[in-house]
C-alpha cells in the first residue's frame, strides 16, 4: 500500500505528462540564451535546420577545444619573470664578514699540522673536506693525549683577532668605525668579523660612490698557515651578505692579497620566487635559530639536527643549544656523520620537495671588484713613518678595501604566474561569448535543464522498478485456506 501511494504521488505531482515535457523542451530551445539553438528548433526548412545544426555543433567543438587547451596550459603552472630597477634616495648597506687567510698565531701552535687537521675536521661540517689517512695515527695520539683540548677556545684565543693593530683604518660614510662595531663569528676560516651584523637603521648610504673604507694589517709574521697542507695565500677574504643571514664563503668569498687596494662596487638584487607548483619555494617553512629563511641557514640547522641525534652533541660551528662536541666526538662521530649526510642526501637544497627549498624572497649583492697596487712611494713612506715599519713590511702586510654602491638603485627579479585564475575565467568567458554567445546565465540555464531532465529520468526508472516482496508479513505473502479453496473452485 505504501509503495502504491508513492507511485501515485510521483505520477500526479512530480512527473509531468508527455505533452508537457515536450512543451518544456520546445520552450527551452526557443528561449535559451545559447545562440543558434532556437534557429534549429523554429525553422521549418530542413536544409536551414541542418545548416544551423552544423554551425552550432562546430562552434561548440571549437569552444570545447579552446577551453581544454586553456586548462591544460593553466595546469602546466607557467610563469614569467619581470625585472624592475627601482631608484631610491637611500639604500641599506649590507653586512660584510672579513677573515684573515692566515688562521692561527704562529707562537701558539706547537704542532701546526695537527691543529690544521683538527680545524679541517671541524669546518668540514660547513664545507666538505677529505682527510688524508697519513695523519690519522698522529691525530689519534694527539686526541688521546689532549682529551681536554678545545679547538673552539683555542681558535677564539689564538686565531685572527681584530683590534687597533690589525684594523688600522675604518670609515663608514665619512664617519669613523671601530673594532667594537664588528661581531665575531666562526666560519671555515676560523675567527671572522662581521660589520653591520645587526642591521642598524643608521647603516644607510644616501650617496653613491661612498661606503665602507678599511685598512687591514694581516701581520704575516704573527699568523701563519702550512704550505704543505695547501695554505699558501696571504691577505683578507670577505663576503657581502644580508645582515639577517649567515656569511657563506663556499664559492662566494672575495680575496684581496697583501699589498693591494680592492675597490668593490655592489648592487642590490632582490629575487622573488613563486610558491609551488609555479615555483620551488615553500612559504610556510620557518627556521628555529634564524629570523629569515635562507638555504644556508636551513642546511646548517638540518645538519645540526642529524648530528645531535646521532652523536648526542652539537658542533659549536652549527646553530643550536645542545651539548658541545669534544674533539673525540668530532673525530669518531661528527666527521663520519657529515659524510653519511652527504652520501645519503639527508639534507638537500633546491627543489620544493628537498629538505631546504629555495627561499621565496632572497637578497643578493652582485659585485664588481678591481685591484691596484697599494700605495705609491710617498704613501709607503707615510705609512712606514706612522706605523714604524719598513716599506717592505707595508707591501707584505697591508690590505686596503673600499666597498660602495655602484648607484642608489636596486633590482627586483620577480617570478609571476603567467596565467592567474581571473585571467583563466576571462579566457573561458571570452571563448564562450565569441563562439556561442554564452555567459554565466547560460551555464545556469543549461544546468537547470539538465537537472530537471535527470529528475524526470530518476522518477521514470523508479516507477518502472519491480515491487519489493514483503517477506515479514506471512498473512500477505501466503494465501489462506479459503483463498486456496476459492482458487481451486475457480480453476
Amino acid at each position: 500500500g505504501i509503495l502504491e501511494k508513492i507511485r501515485l504521488y510521483l505520477i500526479k505531482k512530480l512527473l509531468p505528462r508527455l505533452e508537457d515535457r515536450r512543451k518544456y523542451h520546445q520552450e527551452f530551445a526557443s528561449s535559451t540564451s545559447f545562440h543558434g539553438v532556437h534557429n534549429i528548433v523554429q525553422t521549418r526548412s530542413k536544409t536551414r535546420k541542418a545548416l544551423w545544426l552544423l554551425v552550432v555543433a562546430g562552434c561548440l567543438a571549437i569552444v570545447i577545444w579552446q577551453i581544454c587547451s586553456r586548462f591544460i596550459y593553466y595546469f602546466s603552472w607557467p610563469t614569467t619573470t619581470t625585472v624592475v630597477v627601482q631608484y631610491v634616495e637611500n639604500v641599506k648597506f649590507p653586512a660584510v664578514t672579513f677573515c684573515n687567510l692566515n688562521r692561527f698565531q704562529a707562537h701558539a701552535v706547537n704542532n701546526l699540522r695537527i691543529i690544521f687537521v683538527i680545524w679541517n675536521i671541524v669546518s668540514g661540517v660547513l664545507q666538505k673536506f677529505a682527510m688524508e689517512d697519513k695523519y690519522s695515527q698522529e691525530l689519534n695520539d694527539f686526541l688521546h693525549g689532549n682529551q681536554n683540548f678545545s679547538i673552539k677556545d683555542f681558535t677564539r684565543k689564538n686565531g685572527f683577532y681584530l683590534n687597533s693593530s690589525t684594523l688600522l683604518e675604518c670609515e663608514f660614510f665619512g664617519k669613523p668605525c671601530y673594532p667594537q662595531d664588528f661581531e665575531h663569528v666562526f666560519t671555515e676560516y676560523g675567527n671572522c668579523f662581521t660589520f653591520n651584523h645587526n642591521d642598524l637603521p643608521a647603516r644607510r648610504v644616501s650617496l653613491s660612490g661612498r661606503g665602507l673604507h678599511l685598512l687591514f694589517d694581516v701581520q704575516q709574521d704573527k699568523f701563519t698557515d702550512e704550505p704543505a697542507l695547501g695554505y699558501t695565500d696571504a691577505g683578507i677574504t670577505f663576503v657581502i651578505h644580508s645582515p639577517k643571514e649567515l656569511p657563506r664563503f663556499d664559492g662566494l668569498g672575495l680575496l684581496t692579497p697583501v699589498g693591494m687596494h680592492a675597490q668593490v662596487a655592489i648592487r642590490q638584487l632582490k629575487s622573488i620566487i613563486q610558491e609551488y607548483p609555479w615555483g620551488e619555494c615553500k612559504p610556510d617553512i620557518k627556521l628555529q635559530y634564524h629570523k629569515v629563511y635562507s638555504t644556508n641557514g636551513c642546511l646548517q640547522e638540518c645538519k645540526a639536527r642529524y648530528i645531535q641525534d646521532w652523536c648526542g652533541c652539537l658542533p659549536f660551528i652549527l646553530p643550536g643549544n645542545g651539548t658541545e662536541c669534544d674533539l673525540l666526538k668530532f673525530y669518531n662521530c661528527v666527521y663520519p656523520a657529515v659524510y653519511d649526510i652527504e652520501i645519503k642526501g639527508l639534507c638537500t637544497v633546491g627543489t620544493h620537495n628537498s629538505t631546504c627549498p629555495t627561499p621565496c624572497e632572497e637578497t643578493n649583492y652582485p659585485t664588481t671588484i678591481t685591484y691596484s697596487s697599494f700605495g705609491g712611494e710617498k704613501a709607503i713612506k707615510y705609512f712606514s713613518t706612522n706605523l714604524k715599519k719598513s716599506p717592505e713590511y707595508i707591501r707584505q702586510n697591508l690590505v686596503r678595501i673600499d666597498i660602495k654602491y655602484h648607484d642608489l638603485s636596486y633590482k627586483i627579479t620577480q617570478q609571476q604566474k603567467a596565467l592567474s585564475i581571473s585571467e583563466l575565467l576571462a579566457d573561458v568567458g571570452g571563448q564562450l561569448g565569441l563562439f556561442c554567445g554564452a555567459s554565466m546565465i547560460t551555464i545556469i540555464e543549461l544546468l537547470e535543464y539538465i537537472f530537471t531532465n535527470c529528475c524526470w529520468m530518476c522518477i521514470f526508472l523508479l516507477l518502472k522498478a519491480p515491487e519489493m516482496p514483503q517477506w515479514n508479513n506471512p498473512s500477505q505473502n501466503q494465501p489462506t485456506q479459503k483463498e486456496k479453496k476459492k482458487g481451486i473452485q475457480e480453476c
